[in-house]
């Protein structure tokens, strides 16, 4: 498998470019609109054509780069149906498995952050989105945001992995790029250590955070697959 993990330093966004080496197709998860020309090198570079752009969820804090991939590449976006992006091509739903060449990726849903949301699991690897941080996990306080869902899905359907899988999550801002679900259930600050979901709730709901400084541009233009001609 060829793998990438590229990082955006104004949002402190993930994107991970997957390919199969035998076919050379390839997939993009969680593109970054402002990221556009070094994706389209590092294809060139790596002689790999896009075939889809999958999205972990609509995102309130960077405006994807999908609609664009598409009208250049040819590829093909990929959302949960609860999403709430009909410019999609894909609409999927849990369990639904994407091959890419020799890859298979299997969407498994982990709403709470958005109702939309899923992880894209491999045999030795989860993308987790803003589900699942390195030592955290995404807020709960807008755009459909449930902690007790949230928990629900961190603790039963991501720890339920094996324990080595690697956690490729959608942001970090404290310089990690990698944990395990092993490490997570181990020392994450929010959900670690058995941590109830009572106790998540109550934590997640008392939490005073800013309002996303990027939300009222980036999450109507990501429910337009990112084409609009207003960028921050």
């Amino acid at each position: 498998m060829i793998f990438r993990q590229l990082f955006e330093e104004e949002t402190s966004t993930f994107s991970y470019l997957l390919g199969c080496e035998r076919t050379r197709r390839a997939c993009l998860i969680d593109s970054v609109a402002s990221e556009l020309d070094t994706y389209l090198a590092l294809l060139d570079s790596l002689k790999l054509k896009l075939v889809y752009t999958l999205e972990t969820h609509v995102h309130a804090d960077h405006i994807t780069g999908a609609g664009m991939l598409r009208e250049i590449t040819g590829s093909k976006s990929v959302v949960h149906k609860d999403a709430g992006a009909r410019c999609a091509d894909l609409q999927i739903t849990d369990g639904e498995l994407l091959q890419v060449g020799d890859l298979d990726i299997e969407a498994r849903h982990t709403p709470g952050h958005t109702n939309g949301c899923v992880s894209y699991v491999m045999a030795d690897r989860v993308f987790t989105g803003d589900a699942l941080l390195i030592g955290g996990s995404g807020r709960t306080d807008f755009q459909q945001g449930n902690p007790g869902q949230l928990y629900d899905s961190i603790t039963g359907r991501l720890f339920t992995l094996p324990a080595d899988t690697l956690v490729y999550p959608g942001h970090d801002y404290n310089g990690n790029t990698v944990s395990t679900i092993r490490q997570e259930m181990a020392s994450n600050r929010r959900l670690g250590r058995g941590r109830s979901r009572e106790d998540f709730v109550a934590m997640m709901q008392a939490l005073k955070l800013d309002y996303p400084k990027y939300i009222d541009r980036a999450l109507p233009a990501n429910q337009s697959c990112g084409l609009v001609t207003e960028q921050y």
